[in-house]
C-alpha cells in the first residue's frame, strides 16, 4: 500500500438528507480502490455508567452527543496506516455496545455525519468537504422510514423527536455548516451530475498521489 496521506472526503447534511445514499455512490464508483468509509453515528458516546431512563433522553442530533475526540484519534490512526477498533452502538440500549468492528486501514476514507463540519480540527483533516442539501419535506419522510422499519420506533416517538430536536437542532448546528463545503449537493444521491464531477475529482487527486 502507498504510504502516501490517504484522501478524506468528509460527506455531511441534515438527517435523512441522502448523506449516505451520496457517500455509497463514492464508494461505489472505485471498486477497485482501497477505499472505506467511516460513519461519525458509530461514535456516540458510552452512556453505560447512566441509568436507562436517562440514556433516552440522549440528544442525538447535538455534538456532545458524539465521542468526536476518539473519531479524530482513529482518523489519525488511519492516517498513519494503522488498523482501529471502531466502536458499536446498540440503539436499544441507548449505549455502546461491547462489540467493535476491525478497520484497516485505506488510501481514501469517506466520513459520514451530521456533525461532521462542526468541529474545526475534523475539518482540518478533510480534502474534500461535501454538504448535502435537501428539503425538510423529504428529510422527514426519509427519517420516518428509517426509524420505523430499522430502529422499531413508532410513528408519533418519530415525530415528536423531530419536531422537537431534530430539526431545531439542524437549524442551529447542522445547516449553518454548510458554509465550509466544498461542493454542495442538492437532493442527495440521485443528483447524479455532483457525484460524476466529485467522483472525477477523487479520480484526479488518485492520479496525483500515484
Amino acid at each position: 500500500m502507498s504510504k502516501n496521506k490517504p484522501i478524506i472526503i468528509g460527506v455531511t447534511g441534515g438527517s435523512g438528507s441522502g448523506k449516505t445514499s451520496v457517500s455509497r455512490a463514492i464508494l461505489d464508483h472505485f471498486p477497485n480502490h482501497s477505499i472505506m468509509m467511516l460513519e461519525h453515528d458509530s461514535y456516540y458516546k458510552d452512556q453505560s455508567h447512566l441509568k436507562f431512563e436517562d440514556r433516552l433522553a440522549t440528544n442525538y442530533d447535538h455534538p456532545f452527543a458524539f465521542d468526536t475526540d476518539l473519531l479524530i484519534e482513529h482518523l489519525h490512526q488511519l492516517v498513519e496506516y494503522k488498523t482501529i477498533e471502531i466502536p458499536v452502538y446498540d440503539y436499544v440500549q441507548h449505549t455502546r455496545s461491547e462489540q467493535v468492528v476491525l478497520q484497516e486501514p485505506k488510501e481514501v476514507i469517506i466520513l459520514e455525519g451530521i456533525m461532521i463540519l462542526e468541529d474545526e480540527r475534523l475539518r482540518d483533516m478533510m480534502d474534500i468537504k461535501i454538504y448535502v442539501d435537501t428539503d425538510d419535506d423529504t428529510r422527514i419522510i426519509r427519517r420516518i422510514k428509517r426509524d420505523i422499519e430499522e430502529r422499531g420506533r413508532t410513528l408519533d416517538s418519530v415525530i415528536e423527536q423531530y419536531l422537537g430536536v431534530v430539526k431545531p437542532m439542524y437549524h442551529q448546528f447542522i445547516e449553518p455548516t454548510k458554509r465550509y463545503a466544498d461542493v454542495i449537493v442538492p437532493e442527495g444521491g440521485e443528483n447524479h451530475v455532483a457525484i460524476d464531477l466529485i467522483t472525477t475529482k477523487v479520480s484526479a487527486i488518485l492520479d496525483e498521489k500515484n
